[in-house]
């Protein structure tokens, strides 16, 4: 299950070619008994995009976040460019200010402006002057279309706004990838497109992003390459096209069934009882 039915070479579907900006290495982790990652290695090349899928509980969260070791992985080895940060001797802080997350909620300091929540990690971990931290604060309002809220706070936005204005807060930080952790799940549905566009427009610039998401249609548009998990596993990896559009394993097929066609029940799902229980 560990090995992918298919994979792709360093140079991807758009032409990037080089060093890889994540390079995980038989990657396993465990809370207590329960494995959650089952021997996962992929590698993420400089300007690419990938998108992990996969159900819930597949262990696609916890994967982002032992990138940046927000969670310690059990064993294995993560690289982001050259620095292994599973080595316990790394300056993992100087490691993570290369790497922007943007997370399902919001995490913006509720008492500062949209502008204030944007300058202060650039002032107190980066160390720039208030004016240089604003100068790049407002670049990057612009980059996600909130110029005109730099002024308000976070309760006066919509929750689109607050994730743009947290897209924009991870920009300023001057990243070399993004992790993306489901940024649309927490969104009312009419507001996933906004978020989605400065996305878009993210990978159109060449930014590196690793995302989980369950926008299947943004997947298919946007990424470079789709992985699929499942299980702890990757299961499958490929094109986006191909990998949504002709699954070759029957889990990931499965999968994608359900969520491309949410209203339809195999006969399977209908006892004597009707339609059984299935969320």
């Amino acid at each position: 299950m560990s090995t992918p039915s298919r994979t792709t070479d360093s140079a991807d579907s758009r032409g990037h070619v080089g060093r890889h900006a994540i390079s995980i290495r038989n990657l396993k982790k465990s809370f207590g008994s329960n494995e959650v990652l089952k021997d996962i290695s992929l590698d993420i090349d400089q300007g690419e995009v990938v998108c992990v899928i996969g159900p819930s509980g597949s262990g696609k969260s916890t994967l982002l976040r032992c990138v940046n070791l927000l969670e310690q992985p059990t064993s294995g080895q993560i690289f982001v460019g050259d620095d292994e940060i599973t080595d316990p001797d790394v300056d993992i802080d100087g490691v993570r200010r290369r790497i922007g997350m943007v997370f399902q909620s919001f995490n913006l300091f509720p008492h500062l402006t949209v502008l204030d929540n944007l300058t202060v990690a650039q002032t107190k971990v980066l160390r720039r002057s208030k004016s240089k931290a604003r100068e790049a604060a407002r670049h990057n309002l612009e980059r996600v279309g909130m110029t005109h809220k730099e002024s308000a706070f976070p309760a006066q936005l919509s929750g689109g706004q607050q994730q743009r204005v947290a897209i924009a807060r991870s920009l300023s930080m001057d990243p070399e990838l993004m992790l993306f952790d489901e940024p649309t799940s927490a969104l009312d549905p009419e507001l996933v497109g906004e978020v989605l566009a400065v996305m878009k427009s993210l990978a159109a610039e060449g930014m590196t992003m690793m995302i989980v998401t369950h926008e299947m249609a943004f997947a298919r548009e946007v990424a470079n390459r789709v992985v699929f998990m499942d299980g702890g596993f990757v299961v499958e990896q490929g094109p986006a096209a191909e990998v949504i559009g002709d699954p070759q394993e029957v889990r990931t097929k499965s999968f994608l069934h359900r969520v491309l066609n949410p209203m339809v029940i195999e006969a399977d799902e209908v006892g004597d009882e009707g339609v059984r229980d299935i969320g």
